[in-house]
C-alpha cells in the first residue's frame, strides 16, 4: 500500500499525523527517511502527541532512544543520525526496542536498513521545491 499526504504548512501536522495512524492503525514500526531540516522530528512529535503523549517530545540525537508512555504502551523514538557503526544500535539492544509491540518511530533508518524488521511503515518526507513548507509525505508499508 502506497498513500500520499501533501503538508502545506506546519500548522497541518497534526491533520497529518491523524492520516497517517489512521491508514497504518495496526502497524507499530515507522521508518522516517527525509533530509536534515525536513521535519521527521516535528512530525514525529505531532504522532506522539496524537497517540496522548504528554511529555515533551524532543529528537534523541544523542541518546539514539527516548520513551515515552501512553497508558499501557511506550512509544520508543530514534534518531540514528550520528551513530558511527551498527555496534552502537546492537549496545542499547535494539531488538528488545524493534520487536516489542510498542510504537517505534526511526529516524535516518537508513543508516541501520539491515535490521529494519521485515513488516514496517516508510515514512519519506520531503520539500515541495519553490513551495516554501509544503512536504509531500508518502508512506509505503512494507
Amino acid at each position: 500500500m502506497e498513500t500520499t499526504i501533501n503538508c502545506n504548512s506546519p500548522d497541518q501536522l497534526q491533520e497529518t499525523a491523524i492520516v497517517l495512524l489512521n491508514s497504518c492503525q495496526e502497524e507499530r514500526f515507522f521508518a522516517f527517511y527525509g533530509d536534515l531540516g525536513v521535519g521527521k522530528t516535528s512530525l514525529i512529535q505531532a504522532i506522539c502527541k496524537e497517540l496522548g503523549a504528554t511529555e515533551n517530545v524532543s529528537s534523541p540525537t544523542f541518546s539514539l532512544v527516548n520513551e515515552y508512555e501512553v497508558g499501557p504502551l511506550l512509544i520508543y523514538h530514534f534518531d540514528f543520525y550520528r551513530i558511527k557503526d551498527l555496534t552502537e544500535v546492537y549496545d542499547i539492544g535494539y531488538e528488545e526496542y524493534f520487536y516489542s509491540d510498542n510504537y517505534c518511530f526511526v529516524e535516518w533508518p537508513e543508516k541501520i536498513e539491515t535490521l529494519l524488521p521485515v513488516n514496517y511503515v516508510e515514512v519519506q518526507i520531503s520539500q515541495v521545491p519553490d513551495s516554501g513548507n509544503q512536504r509531500k509525505i508518502l508512506i509505503i508499508k512494507h
